[in-house]
């Protein structure tokens, strides 16, 4: 069976940067999951998967276009500590949840604190960068019915209810 809409597909993947550095990677034995063709995966990989088989091995160069966009430096802010009432520790790397100018929540995370002022950042950490993936279909079936209503899969690898 190759991968196309609604199909599951179990990947072993390694992710580096252009410089080659290990960003991200499967467990040994634990391979992703996912339902491909409902945006569970960025675009430019997953667009590279389709029509791929069980077995089939292949490496995928994305642009941040189609991976986790550009970097904009619009999304960088720095706010007074203050704007941080009821949190009694603030670190390097904290996440928050913010609404952002069009209503949409959106995550930021701390990137720096200098005195009484915290910079906050809102692209996701890989925006901006070239990906590399080196990928491995360890398997493709058809999803269930439930699965396809559900949006994901289900199962011992999968979403549970």
């Amino acid at each position: 069976m190759t991968i196309s809409e609604n199909s599951v597909v179990s990947i072993d993947y390694i992710l580096r940067n252009k410089k080659g550095d290990v960003i991200d990677a499967s467990g040994n034995g634990e391979p992703l999951v996912y339902l491909h063709g409902t945006g569970a995966l960025i675009p430019g990989l997953e667009n590279e998967l389709a029509g791929k088989k069980a077995g089939d091995k292949l490496t995928v160069t994305v642009e941040p276009k189609d991976g986790y966009g550009e970097h904009m430096p619009q999304l960088i802010q720095k706010l007074p500590r203050e704007n941080f009432q009821g949190v009694e520790t603030l670190e390097v790397g904290m996440e928050f949840e913010a609404t952002g100018a069009n209503g949409h929540i959106m995550v930021v995370r701390i990137d720096e604190i200098e005195g009484d002022e915290v910079t906050i950042n809102g692209n996701h950490p890989l925006a901006g960068m070239t990906l590399e993936f080196e990928v491995g279909i360890a398997d493709v079936r058809e999803a269930t019915a439930e699965e396809i209503e559900h949006g994901h899969v289900h199962g011992e690898q999968g979403h549970h209810h």
